[in-house]
C-alpha cells in the first residue's frame, strides 16, 4: 500500500519531488523535438492529423512547463498554492487543442484540402508510441505516491500522446497505403475528443484527490474520500 502523502518521510518526498522534476525536464524536452519535427512534417504534407499532433507537444511542453514552475518552489506550501494554477493551464491546454483541431479537421473532410503522405510522420508517431507510455507511467506513479494532483494530470497528458501517437500512425498509414485521404482529418478528430475528456479531468482535478484509494479512509480536503476515480 502506497503511503499517504502527508504520511511521507521528508526524505522520500524529497526524492520523489527530484524524480518529477527530472521526468519532467526528460518530458519538455522529447515534446520540443518532436513538436517541430511534427509541425515541420505536418506543414509539407497538409496534414491536419500531424500539425495537431505537433501543437500537442507544444501544448505538453506548456503542461510540463506548468509542473516545474510548482515543483520549483522548495517550500511544499507553496508548492500546493500553485497546484490549481499548474490544473487550469493544462485543462486550458487541451481544450485549445480540441478547438483548433476540430475545426482544422472538418475544413478538411469538406473537401478544402487533401493529406499528402507523410513517412516522417509515420516514423516519428512510431517513436512516440514506444517512448511515452513509460514517461507516463514513472511519473504517475511519483505523483501519486507525493500526492500531487497536477503532476498526475501531466503524467495523463504524457499518456495522451501515446493514444494520439496510436491514432496518428493509423490515419498516416491508410492514407499513405490506401490512399485514404480522410482517415487523416478522421484521426485528428479522435484527437480532439480524447483532449476535450482529459481537459475536462485535468479542470476537475483541482479538487480532486491524487493519492490512490488505497490511501485514503477518511475524508481529504475538499471533500475526496477512497474510491475517488481522478486519479
Amino acid at each position: 500500500m502506497t503511503a499517504a502523502p502527508n504520511s511521507l518521510a521528508p526524505d522520500r518526498r524529497a526524492a520523489l519531488t527530484r524524480r518529477i522534476r527530472f521526468l519532467v525536464a526528460t518530458t519538455i524536452t522529447y515534446n520540443l523535438v518532436e513538436g517541430m519535427i511534427a509541425l515541420a512534417a505536418g506543414a509539407t504534407a497538409s496534414s491536419t492529423a500531424l500539425i495537431g499532433f505537433g501543437l500537442d507537444s507544444v501544448i505538453e511542453v506548456s503542461s510540463a512547463a506548468a509542473v516545474a514552475w510548482q515543483f520549483s518552489a522548495t517550500d511544499h506550501a507553496v508548492r500546493e498554492t500553485r497546484e490549481r494554477t499548474a490544473l487550469r493551464i493544462i485543462a486550458m491546454s487541451f481544450f485549445a487543442l480540441a478547438a483548433y483541431i476540430g475545426v482544422d479537421s472538418i475544413r478538411a473532410l469538406t473537401g478544402s484540402g487533401k493529406a499528402d503522405h507523410s513517412l516522417v510522420g509515420i516514423g516519428l508517431a512510431a517513436v512516440s508510441l514506444a517512448v511515452m507510455p513509460f514517461l507516463s507511467a514513472a511519473q504517475r506513479k511519483a505523483g501519486r505516491e507525493l500526492g500531487s494532483a497536477s503532476a498526475v494530470a501531466d503524467s495523463k497528458q504524457t499518456l495522451l500522446c501515446t493514444y494520439l501517437s496510436a491514432v496518428l500512425l493509423v490515419g498516416l498509414i491508410a492514407n499513405a497505403a490506401f490512399g485514404w485521404t480522410w482517415a487523416d482529418p478522421a484521426a485528428a478528430l479522435v484527437i480532439a475528443a480524447i483532449a476535450v475528456k482529459e481537459g475536462r479531468d485535468a479542470w476537475r482535478g483541482e479538487s480532486c484527490c491524487a493519492a490512490p484509494p488505497a490511501a485514503m479512509g477518511a475524508p481529504q480536503e475538499g471533500g475526496c474520500r477512497g474510491g475517488c476515480d481522478c486519479c
